[in-house]
């Protein structure tokens, strides 16, 4: 989010307020907004995910509000013939850039880089992603979605989570003493999710999560690496409730057979812990490690901001590595597939997650190669989407809300040209996606995203990482 500039003249103030207003006022005209999609095939996502066929499905104030009922005459009429309509989708492990307190090096001084929120949230909206999960929030975070809540910018509907750590977070905990008040500070600041981080203490990460459970705080984050090479029941903590990658598991264990796979999977149903397997990241990883190629051929590659477009081609902490490390990122890799095959077997559920921000992680787009790689993992079709739409809104307890298609819901919607049930790549072919109510249609879609890549293409001198590293010095 950008800075509020505490010293303002009256009149600039005046306008600020004024040019709010004024948006505020046609965001509520775009809110009021009737739409009938007409003659749709509706994936509702529901348990029974009964497709319902040829039906009319309309939107009114941001909510579903009937399903094959009557049209009223002032309706937005939208051809739904032949397209199928499914709910939006919840990437359930994101990194969303923000200004921020990583480059505040002395009193008043402020980031070095600001953002543009719609900018950052552009690649989310075009790719059907109308909620995302971050899992390194700050404060900053708080303002983009307000921004997006005021709607002043088209964004997902953003779960923010405190990060605590041994070290390498903010804030640090060593004890857990230091942990529980960790949690607590967290629930005080508005956050409403803790992740547990790599650097804790065993009986510290304890504490959080004890802790957590008294704040009515769900969990999700990192096995410590304090529990390497004790036995797997050790880290599976009463109310630890989603872990953040397969790798967590695989890091903890040098046996990479399906039967261990399958012992973590009885270990997680029986702690009541769910899986992010984040299937995306350490393929991403692997390749990234071989030629720095595989960044560049991204499709979404053109939407990231050049800072991070430098910094992920000259900075790149995974490429140049050792033919033996390859070796070992794809073992992990084939372990992941093997971890998904396990809970799957066991009935422990999964969400849909990418890591978006991380290096060779595309905000958006790569929640459709996250979806492509379940499936080829063993999950059907069905399963995926639901990984992506009505299990994350269940874990993070907005079910009543959004994750599936049913009336008095959100209208986070997203018309597809075909069909997902019979090939998960569709969820890519998007006509369309509603936002909390507001359509924005293909052509829409590439304008914003053609609006980011132009700003990207015109700045993109103006960024370079290593320059950036080098100004803390003064």
């Amino acid at each position: 989010m950008k800075f509020l500039k505490h010293l303002m003249l009256f009149t600039v103030i005046s306008f600020n307020l004024n040019a709010q207003s004024n948006s505020s006022l046609k965001n509520n005209q775009q809110a009021n907004t009737t739409y009938a999609i007409k003659n749709v095939n509706v994936i509702p996502m529901t348990k029974e995910n009964k497709v319902i066929e040829n039906t009319t499905i309309l939107i009114k104030e941001n909510k579903i509000y009937s399903i094959n009922k009557s049209i009223p005459k002032d309706a937005t009429i939208i051809d739904g013939t032949d397209k199928w309509l499914i709910p939006g989708l919840i990437d359930m492990h994101v990194h969303t850039l923000a200004d921020g307190s990583p480059f505040v090096i002395y009193p008043t001084k402020g980031p070095l880089v600001s953002y543009n929120t719609q900018y950052n949230m552009t690649p989310y909206i075009a790719n059907g992603v109308t909620t995302v999960f971050d899992l390194g929030a700050r404060t900053e975070h708080f303002g983009q979605r307000n921004e997006i809540i005021r709607g002043d910018v088209i964004g997902p509907r953003m779960a923010l989570a405190k990060v605590i750590g041994g070290k390498k977070s903010n804030p640090i905990a060593k004890t857990p003493s230091d942990g529980r008040n960790a949690v607590r500070f967290a629930k005080e600041e508005g956050y409403e999710f803790i992740k547990v981080y790599t650097w804790l203490d065993e009986e510290t990460f304890k504490a959080v999560i004890d802790e957590a459970k008294k704040q009515n705080m769900k969990v999700v984050g990192h096995i410590p690496v304090a529990f390497e090479g004790k036995p797997a029941k050790d880290f599976f903590v009463p109310h630890f409730g989603l872990i953040a990658h397969a790798e967590e598991l695989s890091k903890q264990t040098g046996d990479y057979s399906y039967e261990k796979a399958q012992e973590f999977a009885r270990l997680a149903k029986d702690n009541g812990t769910w899986l992010i397997p984040n299937l995306t990241n350490m393929l991403s990883i692997s390749q990234q490690a071989k030629t720095l190629q595989s960044i560049q051929n991204l499709q979404g590659f053109k939407y990231v901001h050049p800072l991070m477009q430098s910094k992920w081609l000259t900075s790149n902490g995974y490429y140049g590595a050792s033919d033996k490390l390859i070796e070992y990122y794809n073992k992990l890799y084939n372990f992941h597939i093997l971890i998904v095959k396990a809970f799957k077997e066991a009935g422990v559920p999964m969400v849909a997650g990418t890591d978006a921000g991380i290096s060779g992680i595309v905000w958006g787009f790569s929640l459709h190669d996250e979806l492509k790689l379940l499936v080829e993992s063993g999950l059907t079709n069905e399963e995926a989407l639901a990984s992506a739409t009505r299990l994350g809104a269940e874990w993070l307890e907005i079910g009543d809300k959004l994750g599936t298609i049913e009336t008095g819901k959100f209208a986070d919607l997203i018309l597809l040209d075909e069909n997902p049930l019979d090939n998960i790549s569709n969820t890519r072919k998007i006509s369309g996606v509603f936002v909390n109510g507001k359509w924005i249609d293909r052509s829409k879609i590439d304008i914003m995203l053609s609006d980011v890549e132009k700003w990207n293409n015109a700045n993109k001198e103006r960024y370079d990482w290593n320059d950036l590293l080098n100004s803390l010095k003064n």
